[in-house]
């Protein structure tokens, strides 16, 4: 499954509730998010309009990592 070009930080954001991410803080353009299952993970997020491509494909990766997923799964399970 491919992963949408046009998502923004803040559908990204709320993409991420499900998996126990909660904003943390927020500071100028990044959103800072923790989530505790799993163990705790911080990850930043851009607050821009739409995310670059490369910088959504290293966060989904980070995510996966931390969640023990293969970034496909992930992706599944956000976006299908």
């Amino acid at each position: 499954m491919k992963i949408p070009r046009n998502l923004t930080g803040r559908e990204l954001v709320r993409l991420l509730v499900p998996f126990g991410y909660k904003i943390t803080r927020k500071t100028g353009s990044h959103i800072r998010l923790t989530t505790e299952l799993s163990g705790i993970h911080h990850i930043t997020i851009p607050d821009h309009n739409p995310i670059r491509i490369g910088t959504l494909s290293s966060i989904l990766t980070e995510i996966a990592f931390h969640f023990n997923l293969t970034k496909n799964e992930l992706v599944k399970q956000l976006f299908g």
